[in-house]
């Protein structure tokens, strides 16, 4: 079985989510993140797609919003990383929630760990 390891890209001390673990499914989930991340003292926590549960991706389940919520009250930051296209193309309201987030700097929705070092070295 993989485990969560800490990165430094760029400064930032980075969180790496094993892909088999407890989805994000809710704000106890997010929170349980969240311990794991300060207990490691990450800034930002990259969490593989396949840990993020489909409500997340239904912006009206209220998920994404609550998950977010928490993390940007504890001042920490998350990146999902992977392939999210079948969400987006059923949904126009994710695909808008998705650009503005990653036009931000709390939330982004990035393919790969690559484009994650991108995002932090810019």
């Amino acid at each position: 079985m993989t485990t969560d390891t800490l990165l430094t890209l760029h400064g930032t001390r980075v969180l790496r989510c094993a892909p088999e673990g407890p989805p994000l499914d809710g704000e106890r989930a997010a929170l349980d993140l969240i311990g794991d991340a300060m207990g490691h003292d990450a800034q930002l926590v990259a969490l593989p797609v396949r840990r993020v549960a489909d409500d997340f991706f239904r912006l009206r389940s209220g998920v994404a919003g609550a998950a977010v919520q928490k993390f940007a009250t504890y001042r920490l930051r998350l990146a999902v990383i992977g392939d999210i296209s079948r969400h987006v193309a059923e949904s126009a309201a994710l695909r808008d929630f998705v650009y503005e987030s990653n036009q931000g700097a709390q939330l982004w929705f990035l393919t790969d760990l690559t484009e994650l070092d991108e995002r932090l070295a810019g």
